[in-house]
């Protein structure tokens, strides 16, 4: 659905009417396109505190096509810029920060990418910790100000920088339009093995992907991602669905498993459907059963429970234990931002997705000593959707504008994000949710 206000802001009188009413100015995100897939320009290459990682970093750097510089030339509109703040251990180092991204904010062009690097805050030095966290409210409170549809993340970095690669190169490109705000880890306890794909523009070639859900809507648009990254797909969704199904199935060059997922033993038929295993399994099948507590009955409650949290577990259960999702493969599941802030008339689905998160965080250490998966989840917030389109008109706006996007996200922020997720040069990113929201108000 056209968001009509974005739009009307585009225009001479939309910006002059917004800025004296004092109303939110969305920019429009620039995504990836096959004719431009990557930001041109200069990316700044800062660094606060003592870091160990300049060199390696670097040459990661470099590996994103911009020109990486240390200082913009004064006419220079750079397109990026990556704070080192890995050494930073104390307050002295924490205000280099600031020193170091005040003369140039102002600066970056629009649709431009800040990432903070970090470390883990330190169990041994509460100095350290509290620094480190710091940047956690730093980068939170400058995505919210920063505006002209600029993003700023934080990378920990709890290994080698290397390790960081495919994350930086997600967060510094297109591809990342509608994920601002977020806290990302790479490496530490229970973390996979990064490994560079022999093509960053075609990271899963040879891969084989199953996507839940994938007749329409996100699941679709998650399908057609993996593709375009070089993947081999399953398209699975409920029997009523088959023909939409065969469809997307056939569009894509992928097989169609027309399967209700929530069958106690889907997990065994698609392990059977593909018995050479799979590399990625997607969990993005879900329903919504609208309705406040008082007035749910227990059907409402179960369907829900069932498809979006119960099905997970089951199929995770099964085809971890079969073998089926190879070693060096990834599972990336679907949360919510409902599942972190809670809605008022979701109190199933919200359980459902904040169920979603806990079994990331519980399941991604053991399934990466054990089977050498990683686990991971994507949060979606509002994302422009056919389901979207029929909330009234009042609470669609609202949720549109209250992020720091000021605008609904699209499927393909979802997908786009599910592919970082899945590429094998993202195997040190591990029990991770990210929220793909625009940085939504709501939640964390």
């Amino acid at each position: 659905m056209a968001d009509r206000y974005l739009n009307f802001t585009g225009t001479a009188p939309g910006r002059f009417l917004t800025r004296r009413l004092g109303l939110p100015q969305p920019a429009p995100l620039r995504r990836w396109g096959a004719e431009h897939p990557r930001f041109e320009g200069q990316l700044l290459h800062l660094t606060a505190g003592e870091s160990a990682h300049a060199d390696a970093l670097g040459k990661v750097l470099a590996g994103t096509g911009l020109d990486v510089v240390s200082s913009a030339s004064a006419d220079a509109r750079p397109v990026a810029a990556v704070v080192d703040a890995t050494g930073v251990t104390g307050l002295d180092s924490l205000a280099e920060v600031h020193a170091a991204l005040h003369p140039v904010v102002r600066s970056l062009a629009a649709g431009g990418r800040v990432v903070v690097l970090g470390a883990p805050p330190s169990a041994d030095d509460h100095h350290q910790a509290a620094v480190q966290q710091g940047l956690e409210g730093f980068v939170r409170s400058l995505g919210k100000e920063i505006g002209r549809g600029r993003t700023v993340n934080l990378v920990r970095v709890a290994g080698p920088v290397a390790d960081a690669e495919s994350t930086l190169r997600f967060l510094l490109s297109p591809k990342s339009a509608y994920v601002s705000g977020q806290v990302v880890q790479v490496g530490g306890a229970g973390e996979g093995v990064a490994a560079a794909p022999d093509d960053w523009e075609r990271p899963l070639a040879g891969r084989t992907a199953l996507i839940t859900g994938a007749a329409r809507g996100i699941g679709e648009a998650v399908a057609e991602t993996l593709v375009r990254d070089g993947a081999d797909v399953v398209l699975l969704d409920v029997p009523a669905a088959e023909a939409d199904l065969t469809k997307v199935a056939e569009r894509l060059g992928g097989r169609a498993l027309p399967l209700d997922i929530t069958a106690d033993d889907a997990g065994e038929r698609i392990a059977a459907f593909v018995p050479d295993g799979l590399d990625v399994l997607v969990h993005n099948a879900g329903i919504t059963r609208d309705r406040r507590l008082a007035n749910m009955p227990a059907e409402r409650w179960s369907s829900v429970l069932d498809v979006n949290l119960a099905s997970v577990l089951r199929t995770t259960d099964a085809l971890l234990a079969a073998g089926a999702v190879r070693r060096g493969g990834s599972i990336v599941a679907t949360a919510s931002i409902a599942g972190i802030a809670g809605n008022a008339g979701q109190t199933n689905y919200a359980a459902s997705k904040a169920g979603i998160v806990g079994l990331v965080r519980s399941l991604a250490p053991r399934a990466a000593a054990e089977h050498g998966v990683t686990v991971n989840a994507v949060a979606p917030g509002f994302i422009e959707t056919k389901m979207t389109a029929a909330v009234p008109l009042f609470i669609r706006e609202a949720g549109r504008r209250m992020n720091s996007l000021a605008q609904g996200g699209l499927p393909v922020d979802v997908a786009e994000t599910t592919a970082w997720f899945a590429s094998p040069g993202s195997g040190a990113v591990n029990g991770q949710v990210v929220r793909v929201c625009g940085q939504s108000l709501l939640g964390a």
